[in-house]
């Protein structure tokens, strides 16, 4: 599969797309190549499948799920049917690793992993080929890949820096991009209490600083640097006896890594609860999804600022570093008399789960690098694109999440004469609705590269790309990059000269890439939804940018009528959204017609199950035959309401 290097080079294969990290974007950019009929190389430089969403990060973080589309979608909907409901946003890493695996094996699609780029030829801004070493033992000869596209899946960007491709490390200044919450930030959030001192011997600072915290100087609000936001596991653990692992001393534990910890529990005695130390999200089968939660916690601060243009030794130390600090963390709460009784007992039931990593000795091999290179592309997404002031009308995805940055630095600062430690760089600034994602920052500027895509490492500021940098919108953006690998290569273009409508007519009919029948979906803001009555206008925590509710306070029948545009006669089973409301009905009626007959059917709040970071869900309320020419419609109505009624969104899925 592949040639060698030297007099050993066999003929040579060019392969039509060539994807470089089988993170989950690089999986679903291989398999919709492959399905649109192009030959493709899937290369993974370490021996892992699936980045973070197999990595623990299976509490996903999704803003709005109207942002999450075609195979994106459909792999929350493969989770679903695993776990037996229709979608799923929690989950074990090893069901999200096997249900890839499944895409891959669908497509015919092996993974060549344990090979990692050395070097890209870029020729007048066309890359022939790319070199790679044996990621485990670099002394065997280097092998060569020769390609038509190139889509660099990769966190770091390292294919796209090999290729000479511009990008950005740390943070911008404000004025760079008319932004206000980039460069420097000393924020409340993540943050340690006034007072705490940060000397080994409190008051005296020629005792030194205590472990992790940095003794350089801040700068002032909104101003640049190359720094980085902190790196940390998300710790999958399980209380079930039956599958649990003992949380052990790991090699080179020091507990003095914790003296500051100890004194953030001497400042807080009322906070006893491992909930107010780590987000401790609860994932099927009694396991975890642990992250990083107030002024010491999971994030190790400060340890990854030279991960970006480290070496691939420097990485594994920093890589290592993380991996011996988190564990450690883990011992130090089990076994440390400094930690309160509270917080020791909560945490005796818990350990390591032996049906998760069982390659990897039970932990996982993927750090959440959350934020490493990003390219300066043909278009830059800025907080103006966040919020609203600026709209692309080249979007190939859609964002919804926070504009979300974790603390980068930990120094002394000065308040009222009293030296105390705090933490710089949190940002967690939302309230926006989904946005769309260029598709010109998924592609280089055309001076530097014509054949290649970088939709996880893609162009964006420090900030805006804190509120793309989400597993589900990579997917998106992986899927988009390979559509229009696919689209280039049958026009004979560079990735600059793609028709843009044409990519996104493409997405749009053929959201799955396999020419099945596409879902109707109707949002309250599409045209054509009828409404009668009183309905306000709520634009958070809904599907897609806004949904309508029904005080449900008197008598009289309100109505939304959502109404779908047939496109192919088929089955096609029918879902609500229901959002969630803290005043909401005990039931809503549903009256679902399919051009004929109608039915009513009654839903019943108490049924609806919402896990996750997510305020709603889809129900389902039957299915229908439909037929091109008729007006089938569903309405939700407020006969019979004892509460608030929300009409949100309906969706028509072809029956399989």
């Amino acid at each position: 599969m592949f040639s060698c290097s030297g007099s050993e080079k066999a003929e040579e294969k060019t392969y039509d797309v060539v994807v470089y990290g089988a993170t989950s974007s690089g999986i679903i950019a291989a398999y919709t190549a492959k399905t649109m009929g192009k030959s493709v190389l899937l290369i993974e430089p370490s021996q892992h499948l699936g980045g973070l969403t197999t990595g623990g990060l299976g509490y996903t973080d999704i803003g709005n799920k109207f942002a999450v589309t075609g195979l994106s979608r459909d792999f929350y909907r493969k989770l679903g049917n695993h776990y037996g409901k229709f979608e799923q946003w929690i989950f074990e890493p090893s069901v999200a690793k096997a249900t890839f695996q499944e895409y891959l094996d669908r497509a015919g699609i092996t993974v060549q992993y344990g090979f990692r780029i050395q070097n890209a030829e870029n020729k007048d801004g066309w890359i022939n080929k790319i070199t790679l070493e044996n990621s485990n033992n670099p002394s065997e000869p280097l092998r060569e890949v020769s390609g038509k596209m190139f889509i660099d899946g990769t966190y770091e960007g390292d294919l796209m820096a090999k290729a000479g491709v511009s990008y950005d490390i740390g943070r911008e200044a404000n004025d760079k991009y008319g932004e206000t919450f980039n460069g420097v930030q000393l924020m409340n959030g993540h943050q340690f209490p006034d007072g705490i001192d940060p000397y080994k011997t409190p008051g005296d600072p020629s005792s030194g600083l205590l472990w992790g915290i940095s003794d350089g100087v801040l700068a002032e609000d909104g101003t640049e640097d190359d720094k980085i936001q902190a790196y940390n596991y998300r710790i999958c653990l399980t209380n079930d006896p039956s599958n649990r692992i003992e949380i052990t001393k790991p090699e080179g534990y020091d507990p003095s890594m914790f003296d500051l910890l100890v004194r953030l529990f001497e400042a807080q005695p009322e906070k006893r609860s491992l909930g107010q130390y780590f987000i401790w999200s609860k994932m099927p089968n009694s396991k975890t999804d642990i992250n990083n939660r107030g002024g010491f916690s999971t994030d190790m601060i400060g340890a990854n600022h030279e991960y970006p243009e480290g070496s691939y030794e420097k990485r594994k130390e920093i890589i290592d570093a993380h991996t011996l600090y988190t564990q450690s963390l883990l011992y130090f709460y089990k076994t440390d008399p400094r930690v309160p009784k509270e917080l020791q007992d909560a945490i005796q039931e818990w350990g390591y789960p032996k049906d998760e990593y069982v390659d990897t000795e039970n932990w996982t091999p993927q750090l959440y690098v959350r934020e490493v290179r990003r390219m300066v592309g043909e278009y830059v997404m800025t907080q103006a694109n966040c919020v609203g002031d600026k709209v692309v009308e080249d979007g190939v995805g859609m964002a919804a999440y926070t504009m979300d940055s974790h603390n980068i630095q930990r120094v002394v600062l000065e308040k009222d004469g009293k030296k105390m430690v705090k933490n710089e760089g949190n940002v967690e600034e939302g309230g926006f609705g989904p946005y769309p994602i260029a598709y010109r920052s998924i592609i280089p500027k055309a001076s530097e590269a014509k054949n290649l895509f970088v939709p996880v490492a893609l162009s964006a500021s420090h900030i805006a790309y804190g509120s793309i940098r989400m597993e589900p919108v990579f997917m998106v953006l992986g899927q988009s990059a390979a559509v229009a690998a696919s689209l280039a290569l049958d026009e004979g273009q560079s990735v600059q000269e793609v028709s843009i409508q044409k990519l996104q007519g493409e997405l749009r009919s053929n959201p799955l890439a396999d020419g099945s029948t596409a879902e109707i979906l109707v949002d309250n803001d599409d045209e054509g939804v009828v409404v009668t009555g009183d309905w306000g206008v709520q634009n958070r925590h809904g599907y897609g940018p806004t949904l309508l509710k029904n005080a449900g306070k008197d008598n009289s029948i309100n109505t939304v009528r959502f109404s779908p545009k047939v496109v192919e006669n088929g089955k096609y089973d029918i879902y609500v959204y229901f959002s969630g409301t803290e005043d909401a009905s005990s039931q809503t009626k549903i009256i679902i017609s399919d051009g004929n007959a109608e039915k009513e059917v009654v839903v019943k709040e108490s049924d609806i199950r919402v896990e996750g970071q997510t305020r709603g869900e889809w129900v389902n309320v039957g299915a229908h035959t439909l037929e091109v020419g008729t007006n089938p419609f569903v309405t939700v109505s407020t006969e019979g309401a004892d509460g608030a009624v929300v009409a949100d969104a309906v969706l028509w899925v072809p029956a399989k």
